[in-house]
């Protein structure tokens, strides 16, 4: 087989992304078709289990039966496979992925598949959710050999675990220009044999360059013509008409909106929170979010945000539930206050394990097809709903008989409906000539109805495992929503999971753990998982006041300092330093549909040095600043949670702290001012007569220049290290932070 250098790009790119084919109706979906053909095929191949029976992950045990020899990722295989000089075939997905469900039960379900890969590969899966680390770098080998990326994940390696080819979703045959498996397998087997020298070069060189380390110590730190430039950019892809940025596939990126809403309220810029507000808008009107159980789902196939992708992320919530939070702290609307406790009522309901913590995921399919329990005909709604609630319900959503969802085979009308906002209560009931009280009464009426409905289908499969990455984020979501709408609820959920991370996901050096399922906490953490508790923690102390979250906070910064950051050229990798089962050390630096761990950690040092007015915290955040320059330069919007905390960094930072005694009345009053307002540059503490050996001095040694009085209280104000002279009251408190009559969304909902 005669393949230059540059052949196997040309490979790559033809197989990156069919699975685009399928999305737009073009191709059969192959996991029916194969059923229908042979409906024994599975029966006959889940009689044997392979080594994957054994595993934790629900993505790995979902491939436990397939004739494939599949190995998880250990040493054993990679020993096998410079043993028998063999290549590694790697698979990479996640068990709530539409595709790789589709590649599971055609491909690696199928028995010559299976033969031609025990003959020739030695065969390892991997759940991206659980070895985030190894997603990433082979990822980035995707990308760098296809231009693109996606799951399922497809790499094939040398047994050094060196990359030389990438797809996304492979089909078993090869159909519409698309090589199928049963073509490519043979052809690399082949290629292994007889190009072995031009392989291992190709791979060698690629592994050098993935090795090498993005972004470095620059000497320059980003000022406000970075945020300005990130803002001018979002600009030019915003969509005046739907919201959001740039072309479909469109995911939310709800931390994106952190940083417009921090911008607009630090430069006064009104168009930023403008932008903001409407995208938002909507998303929330959209069939991205899911009207009868809330939250969203993972991301919008067209600019509408209509039709989904239906798998609900737990990472998704909690990030929308900050988004929302923050907007309606900013303009009161009530609307993206119910989209708010609607995200975290379907965490608190369907998503929270027995112990506390939060499972990950909700798969898109169900009985084999994606979407069936989110859609619904004309007919169903007419035949459930009663008459008047139909009426509002077809001219709300505007349902119809022909349905607004296409159907992922032929790319007709399917007769099924995303129940998706076209009118407001308010529009629809000036259309119908009834009263917006009728309307929304209405709605609240068929929305139970459907529910209840809803809930006697089958359900689409929710993967159990816990994260602690994203564990993180829901309790820093949970704990901003508990201080801003005052519910001592939240605040008890946020710190039930947070005491669950703490205690069940640790190392015996302290070191937190990634993943827990059924009693079996294991993989040490990455970056992200101690960039996410660290925030989530904070976010909880601020809630709470209790010192406790602020030592855990402090703790884990600790151990992150210590194990992952990068001496030489800054930065904190992905993983923590000694022996590693990659080829490479990474970092992440750009946000994806997460923030990245850079990012979310830059965030952290602003907020921990403000917090604790360690110096020391202010200069690493300075220092990870200087690495992200070449980062901001080639696309600033494309680092949206560091644009966040730069606002925090060079905004009007300011620090209040309220002594005073612990059941004192104007101290609360003072606290519940902080905790209510729209103050996104404000950090707070509160020193309570009688604390034990006053702990947070400990913590946060420069408090103790702020007495607590031997009665009354005192708030002191305090602004880029200069203080004001202490007040005593709310109102005071509120002229000192220069807060209007009503700034924040809890009084403007009052008001409006």
């Amino acid at each position: 087989m005669d393949i230059d250098p540059e052949g196997w790009s040309r490979i790559f790119i033809c197989v990156a992304v069919p699975s685009a084919l399928y999305e737009t109706g073009c191709v059969r979906d192959p996991v029916t078709e194969q059923e229908e053909k042979s409906p024994e095929l599975r029966e006959e191949n889940e009689r044997t289990p392979n080594r994957l029976v054994r595993e934790v992950s629900p993505y790995l045990l979902q491939h436990a039966y397939n004739p494939v020899d599949w190995y998880p990722w250990g040493e054993e295989a990679f020993a096998r496979a410079r043993s028998e000089d063999m290549p590694v075939f790697l698979s990479i997905g996640y068990s709530t992925c539409h595709w790789c469900h589709v590649m599971e039960r055609e491909s690696f379900s199928d028995p010559e598949v299976g033969r031609i890969l025990n003959e020739h590969f030695v065969c390892i899966k991997v759940d991206r959710e659980e070895r985030p680390d190894i997603d990433q770098i082979y990822m980035r080998a995707s990308q760098a050999l296809t231009g693109t990326g996606g799951w399922p994940l497809t790499i094939v390696m040398t047994p050094d675990r060196l990359p030389f080819f990438a797809a996304s979703y492979l089909p078993k045959e090869s159909r519409f220009g698309m090589p199928g498996l049963l073509d490519i397998l043979p052809r690399l087997a082949a290629a292994w044999k007889e190009d072995r020298n031009r392989i291992a070069g190709s791979a060698e060189s690629l592994a050098r360059n993935l090795a090498s380390h993005p972004g470095k110590l620059t000497g320059r730190s980003p000022g406000k013509d970075t945020a300005d430039r990130a803002f001018k950019e979002l600009i030019l892809s915003y969509d005046r008409i739907t919201g959001g940025f740039g072309p479909a596939p469109r995911f939310p990126v709800f931390h994106l909106h952190l940083f417009l809403l921090w911008y607009a309220e630090w430069t006064g810029n009104a168009r930023a929170r403008e932008m903001s507000e409407h995208t938002l808008l909507s998303m929330a009107r959209g069939g991205i979010h899911d009207w009868l159980g809330s939250g969203f789902h993972r991301y919008s196939t067209d600019t509408r945000w209509l039709v989904p992708h239906f798998e609900k992320m737990l990472y998704d919530q909690s990030l929308a539930a900050m988004a929302y939070t923050e907007a309606f702290l900013a303009t009161g609307r009530p609307e993206f206050k119910e989209v708010t406790l609607g995200c975290l009522d379907y965490l608190t309901e369907d998503m929270k394990s027995a112990e506390g913590a939060f499972f990950s995921a909700e798969d898109a399919d169900s009985e084999g097809e994606e979407g069936k329990y989110y859609l619904w005909t004309r007919k169903e709604l007419a035949d459930l709903l009663d008459p008047d609630q139909a009426r509002v319900a077809f001219q709300v959503f505007r349902v119809s008989t022909a349905g607004n969802f296409m159907d992922p085979a032929s790319g007709e009308r399917s007769g099924k409906n995303i129940l998706a906002m076209v009118q407001t209560a308010e529009e629809a009931a000036k259309t119908l000539g009834l009263s917006p009280e009728h309307v929304r009464e209405a709605l609240d009426g068929a929305k139970h109805t459907l529910s209840a409905a809803r809930m006697k289908r089958i359900r689409p499969f929710r993967d159990e495992k816990i994260l602690t990455d994203w564990n993180g984020l829901a309790i820093g979501a949970i704990a901003r929503a508990g201080r801003v709408f005052q519910s001592p609820g939240l605040l008890e959920v946020a710190e039930r999971a947070a005491g669950f991370v703490m205690t069940r996901m640790r190392q015996d050096d302290s070191g937190l753990l990634h993943r827990y399922r059924e009693g079996n906490a294991g993989i040490p953490g990455t970056a992200a998982d101690y960039a996410n508790m660290t925030s989530g923690l904070i976010d909880l102390y601020l809630a709470s006041f209790d010192t406790r979250y602020l030592g855990q906070a402090i703790e884990l910064q600790e151990y992150l300092d210590t194990r992952f950051w990068d001496k030489k050229n800054g930065g904190y990798f992905t993983t923590p330093g000694g022996k590693t089962d990659l080829f490479a050390r990474t970092k992440e630096f750009v946000d994806g549909a997460l923030p990245s761990p850079n990012s979310m950690e830059f965030c952290n040092l602003v907020r921990l040095g403000y917090l604790t007015g360690e110096v020391e915290y202010s200069r690493r955040a300075d220092s990870l600043s200087r690495v992200y320059a070449s980062f901001l330069d080639r696309s600033p919007s494309s680092c949206g949670m560091f644009l966040a905390g730069l606002c925090l960094a060079l905004g009007p930072a300011t620090q209040v702290i309220v002594t005073g005694r612990r059941e004192d009345e104007v101290a609360l009053r003072m606290l519940d001012l902080l905790r209510t307002k729209y103050l996104p540059f404000s950090l707070w503490h509160f020193r309570a007569s009688g604390d034990a050996g006053d702990e947070l001095v400990r913590l946060a040694p420069f408090i103790r220049n702020y007495p607590v009085p031997a009665s009354g209280a005192a708030a002191y104000v305090c602004t880029r290290h200069s203080c004001r002279s202490p007040v005593h009251d709310r109102g005071s408190l509120a002229t000192a932070l220069g807060l209007p009559e009503a700034t924040s969304g809890v009084e403007r909902e009052k008001r409006g």
